[in-house]
């Protein structure tokens, strides 16, 4: 498969806004983004491709500065955007222009709902697909240099033109199967938790050794993460280059009072004592003084080996809709959606419905769980 037509690189707005007009009279335009994120707290967009199928079109984000003409293509409702695996893309485009894709066709979940593998890379589903083997070699390239080489190009190009003969081939079979009203709900529900920005004050929760933490101890976790996530936004810098999360948990329990004692901490770098020890030893003390009755809860612990045996019977059911139905059994009922239903009433129950469990998944498997987890509380084992 070749293209119709060279990639074409767009470096004005004029530009920008002109091709905007023509495509949001398509059905659909594939999408992908390129960047970096290494030390920065936000993906830094190093060029945005579209694909209507025939043609690729380059965006030099380095160049362009009224960015509405996209804005009205990603949120137009008659435009189908179609991404692969695009949590990371999200991001880019939230922080580039302030908008997010809608409606939106994710590629690989889409594969999953028909069966394929779960969290299937691209390159693979390409091949699969269309029997074509893509160039891996600019995965890790500097997409922020100028001028791109011909092999950044050609790479980035052929990501929007065949992810455009890939939505050609899957949104068909979806239609058929009759799940894309299903696949939409789980793709709105991205868009959804894109454009939802974590307080950082529940930054804690998020650590993930903090279920090992007194409640004392996690009053000083919440003041320290609630400043690395003002700070690292505030400054755009990694939330580990600022300060690693493998250091918090440690740094809480032995709450150093000088910079010496810091310095000691396994894994704490040299760079955070210089520029931030004396705020840290601060905010510890800042967290001893937090009054018992404003200590957080404790964090909930892993669920207890005991509890396999519950989540292996609920897991079945979902197994057997996703026989039932074609689709990848990871993707009909989440590991994490199990883990919060067993909580709700482990060990002795009674059990009910979690939040994570919601829209199509609800209907059609939330009374059939329900039923079998308090049968499992009430006998010590499902009939």
């Amino acid at each position: 498969m070749t293209t119709e037509a060279r990639p074409l690189m767009i470096h004005q707005d004029a530009v920008l806004a002109h091709w905007c007009k023509q495509w949001l009279q398509l059905p659909f335009v594939a999408v992908d983004t390129e960047f970096v994120r290494t030390e920065t707290f936000y993906p830094i967009a190093g060029l945005i491709q579209i694909g209507d199928g025939a043609r690729t079109y380059m965006i030099d984000p380095l160049t362009i500065t009224d960015w509405s003409p996209l804005v009205a293509l990603l949120e137009s409702p008659d435009v189908v955007k179609v991404l692969h695996a695009c949590s990371e893309d999200l991001e880019v485009f939230q922080h580039l222009c302030g908008a997010l894709p809608a409606p939106l066709f994710d590629t690989q979940l889409a594969a999953a709902f028909l069966g394929m593998d779960f969290s299937m890379g691209y390159s693979r589903l390409v091949s699969n697909l269309l029997g074509v083997e893509l160039a891996k070699e600019e995965t890790r390239s500097d997409w922020l240099q100028r001028p791109l080489s011909e092999r950044q190009l050609q790479y980035a190009a052929d990501d929007t033109l065949y992810l455009a003969a890939v939505y050609q081939i899957l949104a068909p079979r979806i239609e058929a199967a009759g799940l894309t009203e299903w696949l939409l709900e789980d793709t709105a529900e991205l868009v959804a938790n894109a454009r939802t920005i974590m307080e950082p004050a529940e930054a804690y929760r998020r650590i993930k050794q903090a279920w090992r933490l007194k409640p004392a101890e996690l009053a000083i976790l919440q003041v320290l993460c609630d400043w690395r996530e003002r700070e690292a936004r505030q400054r755009d810098q990694a939330r580990n280059r600022l300060l690693r999360e493998s250091t918090l948990c440690p740094l809480v329990q032995r709450q150093p009072d000088s910079l010496q004692q810091l310095a000691r901490l396994e894994d704490m770098h040299p760079r955070t004592v210089r520029h931030d020890g004396q705020t840290i030893i601060e905010l510890i003390q800042q967290g001893l003084a937090v009054p018992p009755e404003n200590w957080p809860a404790p964090m909930p612990e892993p669920l207890p080996a005991d509890a396999n045996r519950l989540l292996k019977n609920l897991r079945k059911v979902g197994q057997r809709h996703a026989e039932r139905l074609g689709m990848a059994s990871e993707i009909v009922l989440r590991k994490k959606v199990l883990e919060a239903m067993v909580r709700t009433g482990y060990p002795c129950g009674p059990y009910t419905l979690p939040a994570e469990l919601s829209g199509w998944r609800r209907e059609l498997m939330g009374d059939e769980l329900l039923a079998l987890a308090n049968q499992f509380s009430s006998k010590g084992q499902p009939a």
